[in-house]
């Protein structure tokens, strides 16, 4: 592999870092161990956090031991909110989130081998602490004045809802995250988002105070922006999350596929394991032939895959070609074609009426008469195959797994009806 800094700054996976030729030496004199903090503050992680996660991967495979630190005592805090305080989630709800974002991190990262990755809980040193040891041992090395400077922190001195000690405090407790895992695993190196810069420095800071002669790092990603101006990784239905059963693997691949083309090249350098030359034949193709949808296609399939294995990934690029004609809706299996389902409009009825009753009813078309104009010029399917009688009435032996009929006026045009008993 190239120097692992300039294959960072060539993906655009830098946005600020302490040093970066003292940085770019310690990796030429390697191997760096190096740690991530993800904190449970939520059941599942999403698609910002597999920024992180897949540039561990990237440095781990440069030849670097990563450290995924899962916050089992930040995560009954939280680092501050923009706009108001958190919700503080009871001590049990957080150690079964801490265990599943665990899951979802471990199959990214390499467990064998020289650099094996090691999985860390800052709970491990924290919850033995008194309240004063934490104080006296860790809190006097922190100046209030530069705690306030930090943008989180300010922006929320400055607002209506201000902030309170407990996620005023988050930044001392991220800090002794990495003073204790420097001295228990040698770890000189934290990555993170640019938005948790100031959470990033005040670990070395610390370890500069506390071992004067460390030598420490810190390198932040940059925030993703969508060039439509909607944040990245959101979707009409919400946040894109890991979590199969909060996002399912057909929304989540469909969110790649449906990547705008002036987005598609940062995303393929950020997210896509593909060589550079790979990289830039896709960038070539989507200027050439942006029709195609070669890069998002390439990139929804890859990290489909990554995330949720190939099997999976399999099931939903059969399901994409079948709604739309090109695959037999009947081959994919219930969750798969329920799923793929839950993203067009869709509409539940008790019994099934007349074909233009049901092209209205779910928005395909504005009217019955323009339904009824609809199956006269042959653009209306059910399941595939053309209504061609302005009368029809689907039969109940039509339905798929026994309640849905797939809808399609044109060739890009679907709805799904499913009925449901009673």
């Amino acid at each position: 592999m190239t120097d692992i800094v300039d294959e960072l700054q060539w993906r655009g996976l830098i946005a600020l870092s302490t040093d970066e030729d003292a940085l770019r030496k310690a990796f030429a004199d390697g191997p760096v161990t190096f740690y991530c903090g993800f904190d449970p503050t939520a059941p599942s992680l999403h698609l910002g956090n597999l920024v992180q996660i897949l540039t561990m991967r990237r440095i781990q495979q440069a030849g670097n031991r990563p450290l995924g630190l899962v916050g089992g005592a930040t995560g009954l805090i939280g680092d501050p909110k923009p706009t108001a305080e958190r919700t503080l989630n009871s001590p049990e709800v957080v150690a079964q989130w801490v265990e599943r974002l665990r899951a979802q991190i471990a199959p990214l990262l390499d467990f064998e081998g020289p650099n094996a990755a090691v999985m860390v809980n800052n709970l491990d040193w924290t919850q033995g602490m008194s309240a004063i040891e934490f104080l006296r041992d860790v809190g006097k090395h922190f100046r209030v004045n530069k705690m306030i400077a930090k943008e989180a922190v300010s922006r929320r001195l400055n607002s209506d809802a201000g902030i309170g000690y407990t996620e005023f405090s988050y930044q001392i407790l991220q800090g002794m995250d990495f003073l204790e895992l420097y001295r228990r695993h040698g770890c000189t190196l934290q990555t993170g988002g640019s938005d948790q810069w100031g959470n990033l420095t005040s670990g070395t800071d610390l370890i500069h105070k506390v071992e004067p002669d460390a030598v420490v790092h810190a390198l932040a990603t940059p925030l993703i922006t969508k060039a439509d101006g909607t944040k990245f990784g959101k979707t009409e239905s919400g946040t894109v999350w890991l979590d199969p059963e909060m996002t399912t693997p057909y929304a989540f691949y469909q969110f790649w596929l449906n990547a705008d083309d002036r987005d598609v090249s940062k995303f393929l350098r950020i997210f896509s394991f593909r060589t550079h030359a790979e990289i830039e034949e896709l960038e070539r193709q989507t200027e050439e032939r942006p029709q195609a949808r070669a890069a998002q296609r390439a990139l929804a399939e890859e990290l489909t895959t990554l995330v949720h294995g190939a099997d999976q990934t399999a099931a939903v690029v059969a399901a994409s070609k079948a709604l739309f004609g090109q695959g037999e809706l009947g081959e994919l299996d219930d969750r798969t074609l329920a799923a793929a389902l839950s993203e067009v409009p869709h509409i539940r009825v008790a019994e099934l009426g007349p074909v233009v009753d049901l092209f209205a009813e779910v928005g395909l078309v504005a009217s019955k008469s323009a339904a009824r104009r609809t199956v006269k010029e042959g653009g209306a399917y059910v399941n595939n195959v053309k209504v061609t009688a302005e009368d029809a009435v689907p039969a109940q032996e039509e339905l798929i797994h026994g309640r849905w009929l797939v809808l399609r006026r044109g060739k890009k045009n679907l709805a799904a009806v499913e009925v449901t008993e009673g």
